[in-house]
């Protein structure tokens, strides 16, 4: 019996999560060129830079670990 009402709950949550999608309309034309207007929330700030810092501090958390899991197996 739950298996058959967890079934049906899921094949119902399936079809209504279908109908909102396909019940969606397309975002409109902004009508202007590109660039014109307001600048970006971010301020047009660039993220490469960003992620260099987080695969860097990554990285280096993922040394520190290494190095006291290996030195804590020697003791």
């Amino acid at each position: 019996m739950k298996k058959i009402l967890t079934t049906t709950i899921l094949t119902s949550f399936f079809f209504v999560l279908s109908l909102t999608v396909m019940a969606s309309s397309e975002p409109g034309d902004p009508g202007a060129e590109p660039g014109s207007g307001d600048p970006p929330l971010g301020g047009g700030a660039p993220i490469g830079s960003g992620s260099l810092l987080l695969i860097g501090m990554a990285a280096a958390y993922g040394g520190y670990k290494t190095k006291k899991n290996t030195s804590n197996k020697e003791s």
